[in-house]
């Protein structure tokens, strides 16, 4: 399992204070990370692999720096997007994937081989040479995922996948991500997701607020909100505190 290090990590974006004083070692397989929209979460996350880099402090991924290594921490690293159309690069399906492959070396049946056995194992198979961007949103959703895990990589930060997904792909992309043997580290509203992770972290004004066992810190979340008294929680967060 990779260890990813944060320490002392700050970021400042147009005069304000996104994340402050961050120090976190992170070496569970499931991590989930959580918070109100613009709590720095989506920050934290994208630091992993460099596509936001700390204004102060330093990450690291197994003792490499993003800012220095980028291009070795990307090759551990597979970022996934809440968005899949933004990742989708390529015509149809099964070139997007190749596409991952480009510059491994491989020969092209190598590389065929390795195209066909994940689509196979995400359902895409019958799909490999239609129009990437005429899927459905789940099955971009699953075609981006695809694409990340050709490469390899041993951890898989996703920043909130599932919130385009309705409820029947949302569960079918959280079964996959149960079964998956990367490190996974997640940004997430919908903390159904998270209740049987190894740690979940809620990051709230830039700074961590709680950390531990999924239980304990959904029910800090929820507690939050009421302290706060916000409004209503959304329908993905209904039922957030521990059964």
């Amino acid at each position: 399992m990779s260890t990813i290090r944060f320490t002392g990590v700050g970021h400042q974006y147009g005069g304000g204070t996104v994340l402050e004083d961050i120090n976190l070692t992170l070496a569970e397989q499931r991590i989930g990370i959580i918070g109100a929209n613009g709590s720095g979460k989506s920050t934290l996350a994208r630091m992993i692999n460099g596509l936001v880099l700390p204004t102060r402090g330093t990450v690291t991924v197994d003792t490499l720096d993003p800012a220095r290594h980028g291009r070795e921490v990307r090759r551990r690293v597979g970022f996934m997007f809440t968005d899949p159309d933004s990742q989708i690069v390529m015509p149809t399906v099964a070139e997007d994937v190749a596409f991952t492959l480009r510059r491994r070396g491989l020969s092209k049946e190598e590389t065929t081989e390795k195209v066909d056995a994940i689509l196979s194992r995400f359902g895409l198979a019958a799909h490999a040479d239609h129009p990437s961007h005429l899927l459905s949103g789940g099955q971009k959703q699953l075609l981006a995922l695809a694409a990340i895990l050709v490469g390899g990589p041993s951890i898989l930060v996703a920043d909130e996948p599932t919130t385009l997904l309705d409820a029947f792909n949302l569960r079918r992309v959280g079964r996959i991500f149960a079964a998956m043997d990367q490190q996974l580290v997640i940004v997430t509203h919908h903390l159904e997701l998270l209740r049987d992770f190894d740690r979940v972290i809620l990051i709230h004004q830039g700074k961590v607020a709680a950390d531990g066992a999924p239980a304990p810190v959904l029910a800090a979340y929820q507690k939050l909100w009421e302290t706060l008294d916000e409004a209503p929680l959304p329908a993905a967060l209904s039922g957030a505190g521990p059964r």
